[in-house]
This record gives C-alpha cells, structure tokens and sequence, in this order.
C-alpha cells in the first residue's frame, strides 16, 4: 500500500512551486491530474535548453507521477468535466492570481459550498490577504524582497541570488505540510480547508535563526560570504590546490583540528577556546587559519577531518554530486522510460519511508497523454472524446 494510495490531487498550477506540491503528493503514491492548456500545456515544457526530445528538461524536475488531461475551461463542456473530476477529488492546486478563478467560479469559497471535503490549495506570490495581495511574484524578486538576498554573497560584494529557485521549491514543501495537514484535520471532522501559501511567506519563514538573531537584538544582519555569523571556523578555506568547506561546531571539534593542523598555538591561546571568543575575534583569528590551509592539498585536510570527526567537506560540482556513490545508493538520481523519449534520467524522492516508500511510478507526462484514459473513466466514449478533440475542448 502506498502512503497516500486513494487519493485524488488535481493539479491546475504551473510553472514550479505549485507543480512541486502535486509531484510530491504523488511520490507518496497520489493519483495526481495535471490539467494543461490545450496545445501549450505548462509553460515550463518550453523552458529551454536544454531539451529532452522536444520538451525542456525543466519541466521534468517537477511533473514526474502525473497524468496530463488538456481542458479548455473556457468552455462550458470543459468546466462541467473538471467538475466531474472534482466530485471524487481530494486536493485541488492552482496557482492563479488571487480571485482569478472566481469568473469560473473555481475560487475556494465556491467550490467549499459545492465540495466541503474538497482541500483546496493556493499558491500565490504574497497570499490572499494584506496589501500586497495583488501583486505577481517570482522567486528571484521574492529572494530579493524576503532579505536572502542581503546576507549572501561576499561581504563587499554585489548581493546575490542562491542558484537554485529555491523560493519556489521551499514553497512547495511548505505547501505539501499544509496538505498532508489538513488530509489530517479531514480524517478527523470530514471537513476541507484552504491551504494558503504565499512565496513571501516561505521565504521569510527559511530565514529561520538570521531572522530570529534580528528578532532577539535589532541588528540587522549583513553578508559573511561563505562564513557563518555564529561560528568560526565555519567556512570556506582555500588550500593548496583548490577549496574545501570546514564545518566546525563545537570547542571540542576546534581543539582537535588545531592539533590535527600542527596549529596547537591557535588553541592554547585562552581567546580562541570557546566559539564566543573566536566569533568575537574572527578578523585576526581566520587569517591564520586560511594561512595554515593553504600548506596542503585538500584530500590531504579532507582525510585528516574525517580520522579525528571534525567535520570538512570537498566543494563538488553538480555532475561529481549526482555520481556519488552515497547519492546512488539512495537512489537520487533514477532512470524512467518516458512515453515519447525513451529512457531519461530523473531525481528520485528525499523521504525514504519505511512502509510505504515513495516512489516514481510515472515519468513526467507528454501534453494531454493521458485524457482518453481519464475522460474514459469518468464515462465518455471514443467518438465524445474525438469530438472533444475536434472542438479543440480537450
């Protein structure tokens, strides 16, 4: 049995932080519809290079155990099938402009009277209420807005983005919680909700210990680089033959790098034995601890870390992570055999449950691959559906 095994997820968003939401709930074993556009689809599918046949690799990060069903909603025919669907649906996500679903009366307060077991999820840039209601929002101007900006990058440098969307991706966690949350509340009362989730939000929310360090002393943080504001030597050192990450968390693990180092000194000296103290005196503290890691190679300080467990690591590309040996043992990176492309190369779900393990069941879907089969179950027959087809409704 799978963890999420009878429950229906109709998936309306595009793009990333909203598709997210239905990949997951349907790597814990959902019956996830993505209803497309007809002829278009998701936009991401043409978000290329690079490509994978004619569709863009991006929109595989994203849609994999899904089925695609293309629906005019602008129709009346199409509306009254995604109504069908709806009748037997458990999780409904769109991402739409606050209120833009209201014309088809598709907006929560709608479809509450119509379907009150119906969780309905919306993915908005600043949510459904307060002044900035209205607004789009995007991950690169939210990264920008929600202050994460401003604490990375070098210290006397430009600000800079993180490289990956992450203000989408985090928002879709937080999104799937909220749903696996309210599946939940409805277990126990019968009752649907609203999960409303802003990008703001998230990312405020992952702000998480800078945020609460503002809260505590009014200081507002500035950028460390690839330092940490609360311990030292935590950070990025060069060696003699490239970079490394060292990682060191507590008094114990600093004493025993010091001697491991040939650096005793650097211990002995009372100032730097506890973090309070080497966090109060990094400016004269780091130069002599970047000077000393510069007189090995980095395989030689990586091995020397691990013998006495202070943690260190190797700064990898994304072509040496997805070839790890660990990330292939946890199945991170796993091949699928996609309908149109032949077998292709995906990632693979983090939670690695017990029982009832997530898995990939489907690879993400070619545009409209599945609407015979499901305008099949839902009744209509070979010729509605063609005509569906012609009239240019599905």
């Amino acid at each position: 049995m799978k963890a999420l095994e009878g429950i229906k997820v109709l998936d309306m968003s595009r793009i990333l932080a909203g598709p997210y939401i239905g990949m997951m709930l349907g790597d814990y074993g959902a019956d996830v519809i993505k209803i497309e556009q007809p002829g278009s689809g998701d936009g991401t599918r043409k978000w290329g290079p690079p490509w994978v046949g004619d569709q863009a690799a991006y929109f595989f990060s994203a849609n994999r155990n899904k089925k695609s069903l293309t629906l005019d909603l602008k129709n009346e025919k199409g509306l009254e099938i995604l109504h069908q669907l709806l009748e037997t649906a458990d999780v409904f996500i769109e991402n739409f402009k606050v209120g833009g679903l209201a014309k088809f009366g598709l907006d929560y307060q709608s479809l509450k009277e119509q379907y009150p077991r119906l969780i309905y999820v919306s993915v908005t840039g600043y949510g459904q209420n307060g002044p900035d209601k209205n607004k789009p929002g995007y991950d690169a101007m939210i990264q920008a807005q929600g202050g994460i900006m401003s604490i990375t990058g070098p210290q006397d440098g430009m600000p800079h983005k993180v490289g990956v969307a992450i203000v989408d991706v985090t928002t879709g966690l937080y999104a799937t919680t909220g749903v696996l949350a309210a599946l939940n509340h409805r277990h126990q009362t019968g009752k649907g909700q609203h999960v409303d989730v802003a990008l703001l939000d998230s990312q405020v929310g992952w702000l998480v210990n800078i945020a609460q360090n503002y809260l505590a002393n009014g200081e507002p943080p500035g950028r460390y680089g690839n330092a940490h504001p609360s311990l030292v030597p935590y950070e990025t050192f060069e060696t003699a033959d490239g970079h490394i990450v060292l990682a060191i968390g507590s008094d114990e693990q600093y004493r025993k790098f010091c001697i491991m180092a040939e650096r005793a000194d650097l211990w002995e000296d009372t100032r730097y034995q506890t973090n309070h103290g080497r966090v109060s005196l990094r400016d004269e503290l780091l130069p002599e601890i970047r000077k000393t890691m510069t007189t090995r190679r980095s395989e030689d300080w990586l091995n020397s870390c691990a013998e006495i467990t202070v943690p260190a690591g190797p700064i990898n590309t994304i072509d040496q992570v997805l070839e790890m040996p660990q990330i292939k043992a946890r199945q991170m990176v796993q091949t699928v055999e996609h309908t149109t492309e032949g077998e292709i190369k995906i990632l693979g779900p983090v939670p690695k449950l017990s029982e009832t393990p997530a898995e990939i069941f489907l690879p993400p879907p070619a545009l409209s691959e599945h609407t015979d089969e499901i305008l099949a179950g839902l009744g209509y027959t070979s010729d509605e559906i063609e005509k569906f087809k012609t009239e240019e409704i599905v």
